[in-house]
C-alpha cells in the first residue's frame, strides 16, 4: 500500500500532534490579570472595602495557581530564560524583606511574587510561540475596559472626578487613569497587529479598537499614548520588509499623522499639557523631586545591594512612579540587574527571530513596557507589566515539536502453505 505523502505516515495510522492548550488556561491567565489590578484607586459608585478587594485579588492568584497545578499535575515545564530570571528576582526580594524594615507586608508581597512566578512556570508547558495567549490577553483586558465603560455610562461624575482633573477612572472597580490607559493601549496595539497579520477581520477588530481609543483619550494618559505609538512603530517596522499590508498601513498612518498634527496642533498640545504649567511638566508632575530625594537617601551597603524590601512602590509617602528606581528602592542593585537582564534577554531574542507576526507582537510589548517603565512602577513585582512581558515570552518560545510517530512493525514474512506442510526428513 505504501505511505501517504500528504501525511508522512502509513495510511490508517493517526499522526500524533502536540497537545492543544486547554480552555481552562484562559481562566488561569484571566485570574493572573485580576490579581494585578491592584486594590488602590479612585472612589467607586459603591464603596468597596480595601480588605475585600485584597481578598479578591489574592484569592484570584491562589485560584490561578491551583487551577494551573491541576492542569499540569506532572509538573511539565518548558525552559524559559525569562521565568528563570524572574525566579532569581525572588532572592534579593526575600533577603531585603526578611529584615522587616517595611513590616510584615514585605514577606506577604514576596509570597505573592513567588506564587505568581510559580503559576507562570506551570503555564510554560503551553508556551509554543502561537497567538493563543495574545487572544486571552485581549479578551481579558477588554472585559476590564467594559467595566470602565459601564461605570462611565452609569455615573459619569464618578467616572471622571474633579480630583483627577476630569480624567477617566474606574467607577465600578477602583482603577486609576494610568491603569486604564495602559490596558487600552496594549489591546489596541495587539489588535492592530492581528489585523495586519490577517488573523482577525476588520469588523471584529473595530469592536475592540474604537471604544479602546475613546477610553484612552478620556484618560489623558501621555505615557500610554506614547508607548502605543512608539511600540506600534517599532512592531510594524519589523514587518515592513515582509508584509505589504504593513507597508500600506505604515505609509497611510504617517500621512494621516502629519495631516492631523498640522490641522489639530493646538488641540493636541492642550490635550498633552492637561492644563499643567511648563514647570510642572518639566518636573514630570512632581516625579523628579521624589526621584532626587530617593537617590539622595543614605543607605548601607546591604541596602544598596538588596534594597529595603518589597513595599507599596512609594518613598516618603509619595509614589515613585519609575520601575527602575522602585526596584532599586525595594530590591537594590542586584534586583535592578536581574530586571535589566530579563528585559535585555527578551529584546535580544526578539531581534534575533526572523520577521513574523509573533515577533512583531513581542516587540510591541517589550518596547511598550520599556517606555512605560520611566514613569510607571511594576517591573520588580507581580504587575500587569510582568504579565505583558510574560506574554512576549510566550510569543518568542520555540514551537513545540510534534512527537514522532511510532515506527511501524516489521512486516512478517509470509511462508507458503506448501512449505509449512512439508515435513523435514
Amino acid at each position: 500500500m505504501g505511505e501517504d505523502p500528504m501525511r508522512g505516515a502509513p495510511r490508517g495510522r493517526p499522526v500524533p500532534r502536540p497537545a492543544r492548550t486547554p480552555r481552562a488556561v484562559a481562566i488561569v491567565w484571566a485570574l493572573l490579570g485580576l490579581n494585578t489590578l491592584g486594590s488602590a484607586g479612585a472612589k467607586t459608585i459603591v464603596t468597596i472595602p480595601r480588605s475585600l478587594i485584597q481578598m479578591v485579588t489574592m484569592g484570584a492568584l491562589v485560584a490561578a495557581f491551583t487551577l494551573a497545578l491541576a492542569l499540569n499535575l506532572r509538573l511539565r515545564v518548558r525552559p524559559s530564560a525569562f521565568v528563570f530570571l524572574l525566579t532569581l528576582l525572588l532572592v534579593p526580594s526575600v533577603i531585603s524583606s526578611a529584615n522587616l524594615e517595611v513590616g510584615f507586608g514585605a514577606l506577604f508581597r514576596c509570597a505573592r511574587l513567588a506564587l505568581f512566578v510559580a503559576t507562570l512556570w506551570l503555564l510554560s508547558r503551553w508556551w509554543d510561540g502561537s497567538l493563543t495567549f495574545v487572544r486571552h490577553h485581549i479578551r481579558m483586558y477588554f472585559a476590564v475596559l467594559g467595566s470602565v465603560a459601564a461605570g462611565l455610562v452609569i455615573s459619569p461624575g464618578t467616572a471622571m472626578p474633579e480630583y483627577y482633573g476630569g480624567r477617566l477612572v474606574g467607577a465600578l472597580w477602583p482603577l486609576t487613569p494610568p491603569q486604564i490607559g495602559q490596558y487600552a493601549a496594549v489591546i489596541i496595539g495587539l489588535t492592530v497587529l492581528l489585523v495586519l497579520g490577517r488573523r482577525t477581520d476588520g469588523a471584529g477588530a473595530a469592536v475592540v479598537i474604537v471604544p479602546s481609543v475613546v477610553l484612552l483619550a478620556l484618560t489623558h494618559t501621555r505615557t500610554a499614548t506614547l508607548g502605543l505609538l512608539i511600540g506600534l512603530t517599532l512592531a510594524i517596522g519589523s514587518l515592513v520588509l515582509t508584509s505589504a499590508a504593513a507597508r500600506r498601513f505604515f505609509t497611510w498612518t504617517v500621512l494621516c499623522a502629519v495631516v492631523a498634527a498640522a490641522a489639530f496642533s493646538s488641540a493636541l498640545q492642550a490635550w498633552y499639557l492637561r492644563g499643567q504649567s511648563q514647570e510642572n511638566l518639566s518636573s514630570l508632575t512632581g516625579r523628579a523631586k521624589v526621584w532626587d530625594a530617593l537617590l539622595a537617601e543614605p543607605r548601607t551597603t546591604a541596602e544598596q545591594l538588596f534594597g529595603m524590601g518589597l513595599g507599596d512602590k512609594s518613598f516618603g509617602g509619595l509614589p515613585i512612579d519609575n520601575s527602575w528606581l522602585a526596584v532599586y528602592q525595594e530590591q537594590g542593585l542586584v534586583g535592578a540587574a536581574v530586571v535589566a537582564a530579563f528585559v535585555v534577554v527578551l529584546a535580544g531574542v526578539a531581534l534575533l527571530r526572523p520577521p513574523s507576526l509573533q515577533r512583531a507582537c513581542a516587540i510591541f510589548l517589550i518596547s511598550y513596557c520599556g517606555i512605560s517603565s520611566y514613569t510607571e512602577a511594576g517591573l520588580g513585582d507581580a504587575s500587569p507589566y510582568l504579565l505583558h512581558l510574560a506574554l512576549a515570552a510566550t510569543l518568542l518560545a520555540a514551537p513545540a515539536a510534534a512527537p514522532r510517530p511510532p515506527a511501524p512493525p516489521a512486516p512478517r514474512r509470509r511462508v507458503p502453505s506448501w512449505a509449512r506442510d512439508r515435513k523435514v526428513n
